[in-house]
């Protein structure tokens, strides 16, 4: 079980997908969205969605 730990905490970083920066915003809107995307991307994304 400790493995399981250790090898899903590379997935709870706080580093966005889109910009590869690193944010307290990206674990919360994780919880929220399910996507590990900063605050300023998701913004980004609903104003111009492509």
């Amino acid at each position: 079980m400790i493995k399981e730990v250790d090898s899903n905490s590379d997935e709870l970083n706080d580093i966005c997908e889109d910009c590869k920066k690193e944010d307290i915003s990206v674990s919360q809107n994780l919880i929220l969205t399910g996507f590990k995307i900063c605050e300023s991307c998701r913004l980004s994304k609903n104003i111009f969605p492509v």
